[in-house]
């Protein structure tokens, strides 16, 4: 088989250069549509659900028959009426469509309401009167260690002897520290239609980032086999991880609806309750001795990292393990050991979020490297740069050899073009003749390895037809969140064929086209989709070289595809003329492609292995302000360069990584979830929750794209740029660090316990004049 090469060319390239977002027009215009505009059938009901008021305990009794009577009701739907299995928990078992009996989460669903009109289904949700026996909940994450109350049983990696390695260094220091979680905050809420079908079956369109799942549980919910369920998914209105597993409760019970009533059932969260209902990024408590020398070099590090997961396991066990995996960063440890617990909470299971625990075990790296700048003397950039991954100390805590070593580079390159030095002396000065306002800087590197860390994940479809007319339809698993996928994988096959990216048509996703689909999550979207579509188009064109070999007796090697016509040695012609020529003499113009990540494994036992196929870098500069009367701070400017390899389309990626960085920001400054004792969310609207808006962006923001080819044979030596550039914004943090250590003459770095609101900045603003007092 010939292989079309996966270098971007230079002539009338689809890839590698700026190309509009697909849906770019129309999303803009308002024509862009999404699963509450799609017009409903006109037997259409709606359904919503009946939550707990409380975090533990059981239901005593439910009044049904008065909420039947209630205007517009059709049916309420219990625990009883699931025909088939009643657990959807994804990968472990727990996470109940409805409760029956057992209370375990603030929020939880004991009822379905079915009713002729969305405002009467959601009136009558809130008037259903159910007594319940309440019991102390378990929200304390302390608790819960405590008591080693675990979703799933801790896990452990280590090389060398890190206990030996921290005793015999010259100094030693130990940190904690709690880490938010962050609600996904999608524009479009969780939604569901489902439409039965003449045959039994049922047809799902879903905003889900896993259609292939949702497709799967549906049909066991109602005990039908995979082939009568057809979900469909034609782009989201973002997702971040909250659309992966946690879409399928709401089309589960919008099929569960529609099978007893035998008409189409929509469901869609209110946004307060699409908080409530919903899991969000894990927080975390994570805990770290390091042992290391006058320089500041790490000869040991002992790392613990707790998830708060929820009630269940949902994704918590490779959540955790991708902190784990992360809690290096881009720095080597001679010897190590870090394990990962993953505790329970009466709370909704916590689930994946952009970074999918990444974020969580990096910051702690970064924590450490600052807290050993401190107690050396050192500027904390002189100490990330010395204990960086180079040849000869390379291994990774799971026994992965680091093999691309850019990042020095990259920080040195940043250094130079943002002024880090003389911005740095600039700053110290500023700082000691200012009282109320400190300044601070901080610039640190991400290493985010690619790949679902679950190994058979790692696969995809795709199915490509080239019409008679030269058009061409694209259909992959992958899914819209409106991150630029569909543009991206339709720039491949148009590169295949050298036409115009306008030739080539996405369609929705959909089970019936590419069956047995990975979700769209772990930044891996292009990479897998992209390589499938690469396959295929390359099939249908090797299948062209052939026929033009035939028809026209012209070599092989002669034919070149460029700007929609097609050359060889006896001649040219059209790609559209080449494409009704080759149907008019019966060549197959349509194909399906797939592609498998090779190099991958991972070993749980030995706590070992390849989980990744490469990683990604980037590096970030940040400046900020605090306020140290009243906590506040401002981002001031960021600087980012960041590895994409040979980039698809530089625009989009430029778009996510800013993306990326202000929702990473948020995280770790403004978005503050807060549970009540009972267990209750207290923060769930835009009122009393807070991700950054437009005046909250850096008032100079500079984004750039290291310009290196990756060096696996991803498609058109790319890389993924979804999930890594949300970590450049620790640089933040570290920033109100920085500022704040400078109360103390950058002696020491009070706790700051993310995200760093102005309370707690002005709480480490207070300890850090303490400490000089002292």
């Amino acid at each position: 088989m010939r292989h079309f090469e996966t270098k971007i060319p230079a002539d009338n390239a689809q890839v590698g250069v700026n190309k509009k977002h697909e849906s770019a027009i129309n999303h803009v215009a308002g024509r862009a549509t999404y699963i509450d505009d799609h017009i409903a059938p006109e037997n259409c009901l709606h359904a919503y659900p009946v939550i707990s008021k409380i975090s533990k305990g059981r239901v005593v009794k439910k009044d049904i028959e008065s909420l039947k009577k209630l205007k517009g009701v059709k049916t309420v739907l219990t625990a009883e009426d699931i025909p088939g299995k009643s657990d959807i928990g994804p990968v472990f078992p727990g996470d109940k469509l409805i409760a029956d009996e057992k209370i375990e989460f603030h929020g939880q669903v004991l009822m379905l309401v079915v009713a002729d009109s969305y405002d009467n289904a959601r009136r009558a949700a809130r008037k259903a009167q159910i007594e319940t026996s309440a019991e102390e909940p378990l929200v304390d994450i302390h608790r819960a260690i405590q008591q080693k109350k675990w979703v799933r049983p801790p896990h452990k990696m280590q090389r060398g002897d890190a206990e030996k390695a921290i005793a015999n260094a010259p100094y030693q220091l130990t940190g904690e520290f709690e880490l938010g979680g962050q609600e996904h905050f999608y524009l479009e809420g969780q939604v569901s239609l489902v439409n039965p079908q003449e045959d039994g079956g049922m047809f799902v369109q879903c905003s889900t980032q896993h259609p292939t799942e949702i497709q799967h549980l549906v049909a066991e919910v109602l005990n039908l086999p995979f082939n009568k369920v057809t979900v469909e998914m034609r782009r989201m209105g973002g997702g971040f991880g909250g659309k992966e597993t946690q879409a399928a409760q709401w089309a589960c019970l919008a099929a569960v609806a529609s099978h007893y009533t035998g008409q189409p059932v929509k469901i869609r969260l209110a946004r307060a309750d699409d908080f409530k209902l919903t899991g969000k990024r894990h927080p975390f408590f994570n805990q770290y001795r390091v042992g290391f020398d006058e320089r500041g070099l790490v000869q040991g590090a002992d790392i613990t990292v707790t998830g708060y997961c929820g009630y269940t396991p949902d994704l918590s066990d490779a959540i955790v393990d991708r902190a784990m995996f992360h809690a290096d960063n881009a720095y080597y440890y001679p010897a190590v050991s870090i394990t990962g617990n993953r505790a329970f909470s009466n709370t909704v299971s916590n689930t994946a979020f952009r970074g999918f625990g990444g974020p969580q075990g990096m910051i702690v790296a970064e924590s450490m490297m600052d807290d050993i700048a401190r107690k050396v003397g050192q500027d904390p950039l002189e100490i990330r740069k010395l204990n960086l991954y180079q040849p000869g100390r390379d291994q990774t805590p799971y026994h992965q050899t680091v093999e691309q070593h850019i990042v020095l580079e990259m920080m040195e390159a940043l250094e130079t073009s943002c002024r880090y030095k003389s911005r740095r002396e600039e700053i110290i000065e500023f700082n000691k003749t200012s009282e109320v306002i400190k300044k601070g800087l901080a610039l640190t590197p991400v290493k985010f390895g690619i790949s679902f860390t679950v190994q058979h994940l790692n696969q995809a479809g795709a199915l490509v037809h080239v019409y008679t007319d030269g058009s061409i339809h694209l259909n992959h698993g992958g899914t819209e969140m409106g991150q630029g996928l569909h543009t991206k994988v339709a720039q491949i096959v148009a590169q295949v064929f050298s036409v115009d990216l306008d030739s080539v048509q996405v369609s929705a996703t959909r089970t019936d086209k590419v069956p047995n689909t990975s979700p769209t999550a772990a930044s891996s979207g292009a990479d897998l989709n992209g390589m499938a579509a690469l396959n295929a188009a390359n099939k249908i064109r090797n299948r062209l070289i052939d026929f033009i070999h035939q028809h026209f007796g012209s070599e092989q090697d002669s034919v070149v595809f460029e700007n929609s016509r097609v050359v060889h040695q006896k001649g040219e012609l059209t790609f559209k003329d080449l494409v009704n020529l080759a149907y008019m003499n019966r060549v197959s113009l349509s194909a399906n492609g797939y592609y498998a990540t090779p190099k991958i494994h991972y070993n749980r036992e030995t706590a070992s292995g390849h989980p990744f196929f490469y990683f990604a870098h980037g590096v970030a500069c940040t400046e900020v302000e605090i306020d140290c009367l009243t906590g506040e701070s401002s981002v001031m400017r960021a600087d980012i360069l960041h590895d994409v390899g040979n980039s698809l389309n530089p625009a989009i990626d430029i778009g996510q990584i800013e993306g990326a960085f202000i929702q990473g920001m948020g995280w770790l400054t403004t978005e503050d979830l807060k549970w009540k004792d009972s267990g209750e969310l207290a923060s769930f609207n835009p009122a009393t929750y807070k991700i950054p808006a437009i005046g909250d962006t850096p008032a100079e923001f500079n984004v750039e794209l290291y310009d290196s080819a990756n060096p696996e044979t991803s498609v058109f030596r790319s890389k993924a740029v979804g999930e890594p550039p949300f970590m450049l914004a620790i640089s933040v943090w570290c920033a109100l660090r920085d500022a704040v250590a400078s109360i103390t003459d950058y002696q020491w770095a009070p706790p700051l316990d993310p995200p760093a609101t102005s309370e707690q900045i002005l709480k480490a603003v207070q300890q850090a004049k303490r400490w000089n007092q002292e």
